[in-house]
Formats: structure tokens, sequence, C-alpha cells
């Protein structure tokens, strides 16, 4: 199946190495110790290794048998018991328990710990006071960045955002980058590193060190080989708009309805279980006949299912469309399913029916994933036509456009008197602090009281949390100097060119700009990526300028597109970057002309070997964010963009995790 959503531009870095290394990290890791094992796993990394690797290799490396690691007795058949987890107090806590009550038992175990991603002085300090850290042998796993699409890897860090801003743990920008170092070494160093945020400036800081005490000899051996043209970096704090909006892009509103985790989702069975074959192939081209009602779909029984573009081929063209077009794009599909399947009854000789025949796998596979999607899109369907999330797009909208502020306060507690979902709420009130600069005393102070009343006590803890520096985005508007700094939003608004009107006129540029993701706002993360590697962008809208006839969807657009520019940093933006809170970077390692352009320039690069450009964001990013800087991609000849993220969050998952809890979403399992 042909790819419209594909690029002109030769294929990005090939990140599939990044699988092979913590593959074979995993399986030096469980070599280290001989013979049968019992794995106990930290269920928090059941995830990232479905991604990675299968039960099956695990067995054929001398795992017997897997547990998860929680409190308990715990079981083990094999004189080897090794653990797999996270260098966090709770699970050294446990694994001290097990030891000691075997030892209680008289079991003899040979015990080893791996601490993913690194050894941790913590986690011995702890064992050391339970008494039991002269029993166990300890190592490391570096699980570092995860494949998750051919342009997407993620160290799928969920509590990431929780840690840096909330409990203050800045362990993940360490973390972050030792796995950037990483890809330094496999691809190429990073000429020139440009960001925007406090901690995208420590992360900065840390990889500059790193080079400092690097063997320059290797730095010229890996320069020049390298295709990498810069490495920008954005803090989530940065745009902490964006991720509290509702995501109108396919793959983002299966996130914000259904739930997405590591990359699985909970369908129901009967979507992800092939039908049964037709007698009649011609007849069951017909989706919406093969697929149960969304009612029956919501009441079955779940089945987890990957969602990737490798496995799914239909996905990859469904992913980054707004939702209005997904209806669409299904219905062409199976009109042309429909005509593959007539071309049976054309085939008149015994050569045309064998080719038939070996087309019919791969139609069968295309249909059934047309039938999972068109599924899957009538159950987002009927939760989109609910009045609460109608009223709460509704409410975002104005909130964006900073129209009638007041009014849109009321509503939001007219939604707390209703019902409504207290994530959705809270959502709202951060986005009416960080676009309006706040909102007054004594109006937030209801607010809170009515949500403590309306949802329980329990998110007291919450509404602090949002308030305390330095996450800080709930709060009150206050003048002068003496409350948090207010986020400029109104001047980013205009200086960035944000938001698109949705008038009929300005339909067709929504659609022909970053803005389609959320159905007329871009989010400011992009823009900012935009005024480093496609500045015209900004101001006005390449697929647009070049043919004001190009096609209503901006996936399909070939027109518009021009040769990519060299990295020069923030130029050109200087003021509005400025008013953004956090620290500005720029730093060009690679030395520089006497025009001030980096020597490593797209103009000394021909088309068939195009750039990357690596965008890491620190803290998360969204899959509407992915969709955006997709699309600037395919704008663009001669620069590729490789998108990096601690994990992929959106508004659900940030509240709860600053909660203290996880999304309410099935974790895909490797046991």
């Amino acid at each position: 199946m042909s790819d419209p959503l594909a690029s002109d531009a030769p294929s990005t870095l090939d990140v599939s190495i990044l699988k092979d290394i913590a593959v074979k990290s995993l399986v030096d890791s469980l070599n280290s110790v001989n013979g049968a094992k019992t794995l106990v796993l930290d269920n928090s990394l059941s995830g990232p290794l479905g991604l990675i690797t299968e039960v099956s290799l695990l067995k054929h490396h001398g795992v017997d048998k897997m547990f998860w690691l929680e409190s308990g007795p715990l079981t083990a058949s094999t004189t080897n018991v090794v653990y797999l987890c996270r260098p966090q107090i709770k699970y050294m806590k446990i694994i001290a328990s097990h030891i000691k009550r075997h030892a209680q038992d008289k079991q003899k175990h040979v015990y080893h710990l791996i601490l993913v991603p690194r050894e941790s002085t913590l986690a011995k300090q702890i064992l050391e006071e339970e008494g039991v850290l002269g029993d166990i042998t300890i190592s490391s796993y570096n699980l570092q960045f995860i494949p998750l699409a051919e342009d997407v890897i993620s160290l799928e860090n969920e509590k990431a955002f929780k840690e840096l801003w909330v409990d203050g743990d800045e362990t993940v920008i360490y973390e972050s980058s030792q796995a950037l170092l990483t890809m330094q070494k496999l691809f190429g160093r990073f000429p020139r590193i440009v960001g925007k945020g406090d901690y995208a400036g420590r992360l900065s800081h840390l990889l500059e060190q790193s080079r400092s005490t690097d063997d320059p000899a290797a730095d010229t051996l890996v320069s020049a080989a390298g295709r990498i043209d810069c490495l920008i970096v954005l803090d989530r704090k940065v745009d902490m708009i964006t991720p509290l909006l509702t995501q109108l892009t396919y793959e983002g509103l299966i996130d914000e309805l259904v739930g997405i985790k590591n990359s699985h989702v909970d369908l129901p069975k009967s979507l992800v279980t092939p039908a049964a074959p037709s007698s009649s192939p011609q007849t069951s081209t017909g989706p919406s006949a093969a697929t149960p009602p969304a009612h029956a779909l919501r009441e079955e029984a779940k089945k987890k299912y990957l969602l990737s573009a490798a496995s799914d081929p239909l996905f990859s063209e469904l992913r980054d469309l707004n939702f209005s077009s997904v209806g669409k794009k299904l219905s062409s599909v199976a009109h042309r399913l429909d005509e593959d399947y007539k071309a049976r009854n054309k085939a008149k000789t015994v050569a045309q029916l064998r080719d038939f025949v070996g087309k019919l796998s791969g139609l069968q596979t295309e249909h059934q994933a047309l039938r999972l999607h068109t599924g899957l899109s009538e159950m987002l369907v009927r939760l989109t036509r609910t009045a609460q999330f109608n009223k709460s797009l509704e409410i975002q909208q104005n909130l964006l456009a900073t129209y009638d502020v007041p009014g849109q306060i009321t509503a939001i507690e007219e939604l707390i008197a209703q019902g409504a979902d207290k994530q959705l709420v809270i959502r709202l009130l951060c986005l009416a602090c960080l676009t309006g600069g706040g909102i007054k005393p004594k109006v937030l102070e209801s607010i809170k009281r009515e949500i403590l009343q309306a949802y329980g006590y329990d998110l007291l803890s919450l509404l602090l949390s949002l308030e305390s520096a330095p996450l800080s985005i709930l709060h009150a508007a206050v003048s002068g100097t003496t409350g948090p700094q207010k986020y400029p939003y109104p001047t980013v608004q205009k200086s960035l060119r944000l938001l698109i009107d949705d008038d009929p006129d300005a339909l067709e540029e929504i659609e022909n700009d970053i803005s389609f993701v959320y159905s007329g706002y871009a989010p400011i993360s992009i823009r900012l990526v935009q005024c480093i590697a496609q500045k015209g962008g900004v101001l006005s809208n390449p697929a647009m300028d070049k043919d004001k006839s190009t096609s209503n969807a901006p996936q399909k657009s070939t027109l518009g597109k021009v040769q990519a520019h060299p990295i020069v940093g923030w130029k050109g933006f200087e003021d509005v970057i400025a008013s953004i809170p956090g620290c500005t970077v720029d730093a060009n390692l690679a030395g520089a002309t006497a025009a001030g352009i980096p020597s490593l320039s797209l103009s000394a690069q021909s088309r068939e070997h195009a750039s990357t450009t690596v965008v890491f964001f620190l803290g998360g990013c969204t899959y509407t964010e992915i969709a955006a800087l997709r699309w600037v991609g395919r704008q663009n000849i001669g620069r590729n963009f490789l998108i990096a993220t601690t994990g992929i969050i959106s508004g659900g998952g940030l509240v709860d995790s600053i909660a203290g809890g996880e999304r309410d979403v099935a974790k895909p399992l490797v046991i």
C-alpha cells in the first residue's frame, strides 16, 4: 500500500539500530547469569520491554518463569532469581523482604539485581539498611531510546514530567544526556544545539561538557561522516498550553479517549481478531456490515493491539489526519479495495488468476485493517458527539482566542456542577490561567473550593502541585512581580501566528498549516522548531505561498516544497524567544564561517543526502506535535526530522501523573 504521507526526501536516520542495541544489552545482562533463572519484573518496564523483545527470546536465554515485582511471597523454582527494575525505594524494600522471607524458610537462591537504566547509590543504601546488600549481585541494563516509529524514538519514561517539575528530581536530564550521547556515537556529533527552557539549558550544558572531554581526533572523524545538522531541545514548560488541549488528530484522539500506552491500545476483541473469511470476497469489502455496533464494542472484552505503521500500513495513512478527514479516507480505501476484489471477475487466463491469488493475502490484510479502523472510528465518533466533549472544545477555542474569558470561567464552573470529568476541569482551568495571565484571586479560590467539594479533598495535593514552583501553571492574576512569571501568550500568539480564523475563507489555510492538528491552533512548540528550521513557515504558509490552489488535505500536498535553509539559531525571532520564560540555548559546536553560518550547512549537501534535525522534547510530547512536525518535514527538501522524547504525554496523563497516579489504561504485558 502506498503512503501518501511519505516525504519525497530520503528517509531519516535508521533508528532500528537502537532497538538492536537494546535487545543485545538485555540478552547480555541475562546471559551474565548462568543457568535457568526466575525473572522478577518491575511492571513499569513491561511496556518498554514489550516494544523491543518477546517472551520467546527471554525463554531462549534461560528465563524459566516470570513474576511481577510486588509485595508478598515469591515462589521461585530455580536457583537463580533475577530482579529487573528501576532503582526505586519501594522496589528495593520488596526485594529485601523476598530475600529475608526465603532465608526464614531456608530456601537457597542466588540473587541478581539488574537496575534500569543504571546502578544507583540510593538503591544500594536501602539494601544495606535492610541487611541484604551482601546477598545480591548488582548490575545495570542501560535501556535508552526505543523506536516507536521510523521517525520517533522515546525513553518511555512516563513520569519524567512529574519528576522534573513537581519532585525536583533532575535524574531524567542526566539519563537524557546519556541517551543523546549514544546517538552521537552512532550517527555523528551534533554540530549545533539550539533550545529553550531552563532544563533544556542544563541538558545542553551536560552535552557540551561531555564533548570537551572527548578525543578531538574521534570528534573530527565522526563529524565528517555525520548527517545530523542540529539538535533542538525544548523543555515541556516552554509550551504547557499544547498538551492541555484536546488532541484532534486520529492517533491523538485515540490517546485522549481510549488511551495509548507504549504504542498499545486496548480494543474490543471482535475488532482485533480477524473476521472469518467470506465465501465471496466481493461482498466482504463493506466494513460497516462486518463491524459490530459501537455500543456493543464498548461492552466487549478487550485485547491489546499494537498501533504501528510497520504492522498496519493503513494506520500510517490515518494517524496524522485531523479526525474530520478520517471518514473520507476510510471510504476511499474501501472503494479501492472493492475495485481490487472485482479484478477477480476480469481475470480470463490462468496467469491473470494466478496474479489475483498472489494479491489476495495482501487484500485480506488491508481489509482487516480497514475493518479495525472503521470500528475504532465509530467508537470515537460516538464519544466526540457528547455535549461535554463539544463544550470543552468550545471553551478551549475561546480561551485560545482570549474571547470572553470571564464567560469561559463561568462555563468551567458549570462543568463542575454537571459532574464533568475532573481531568477535563483541571485542564481547562490551567489553560485559562496560561492564556489569560491568571484568574482573579477570589474567583480562583472559589473554583478550587468547588473542585474539592465536587471531586473530593484528595485533589488538594494536585492543586497545590499545580500552583507551586517551578510548575506554577495554576495561579491567580496578580500585579507586580510578587507572583509567578506570567506566560506571554498574547505576544507569542501574535508573533508566531498561532491562530488561524475558522471562517470559510480560512479553511484552506488551516488545512495547509500545522494548525490542522488543532483545527486552527498551531502548537507553540512546533512553531519554535519552525523558528529554527523553517523560518518562512512561521510568518506565512509555504504550502499556500507557492500555489493557492493546493489540495485541501495538507498530507497530500506535494506543492510548495522549498529547499531547507541552514540552521542559524533563533535569528529573526530573538524578541519573542526572549519573552518566553526560561533559558535560551544556541551553541555552535562545529565552528562558524565569517558570516556566522555553521560550516556544516545544507547548501553544501546534495539533495540526495538530506541532513537530519533531531528535535528532543524534555518532559514529553503529544501525538499532535509529532503529526505537526511530520507536516513541517514534508514541506522541506533536504532536511528530515527525527523526533526524540522522554515519553508520549497527553493532558489527562499529565494531570494523573502530577496527582501521583497513572492513566487508567491497560499496560502491554510481556508475561
